[in-house]
């Protein structure tokens, strides 16, 4: 699931170079931090959060196939 964020995240940016991920686990659910260069927040994110709610609802929904739960955090 990692490499599909990672996968994702660069084809939208125009550095894909600079996008990574880390991944934090507890015992109920993923976390996956998500940086990339702070001239590229602005396509990730999109217009009032759309870009960023359909990457969250697209990863939760390949989580959901694996019986797993995740969430996607957009850090700077």
């Amino acid at each position: 699931m990692k490499d599909l964020l990672i996968y994702i995240a660069q084809n939208l940016v125009d550095n894909p170079d600079e996008v990574s991920v880390t991944e934090r686990g507890t015992e109920s659910e993923t976390v996956f931090e998500l940086r990339v260069n702070p001239s590229d927040m602005g396509k990730v994110i999109g217009r009032q959060g759309r870009i960023a709610k359909e990457i969250r609802a697209l990863m939760r929904s390949v989580a959901q196939r694996q019986g797993k739960r995740i969430s996607v955090d957009i850090l700077d």
